[in-house]
């Protein structure tokens, strides 16, 4: 079982996934996230959430990302 959940991307046609840092508690929270990107980066194809194994780091609900302390 995962620790928490990582917001991914595909800005190419390489099938690859790109992430970052963040790391939620739901994978909600993570594909919220990665939606929101997708819609300010026009590069974007997809986006998703991974399972991390990295303890939650980031909680994101309204839209608003705040780090947890």
């Amino acid at each position: 079982m995962s620790k928490s959940w990582k917001p991914v991307v595909q800005t190419d046609n390489t099938g690859k996934w790109y992430g970052n840092s963040l790391r939620f508690a739901t994978e909600g929270e993570a594909n919220e996230n990665a939606y929101d990107l997708m819609m300010r980066w026009l590069a974007v194809h997809e986006f998703g959430s991974e399972p991390s194994d990295d303890p939650p780091n980031y909680s994101y609900i309204n839209k608003e990302l705040k780090a947890l302390v």
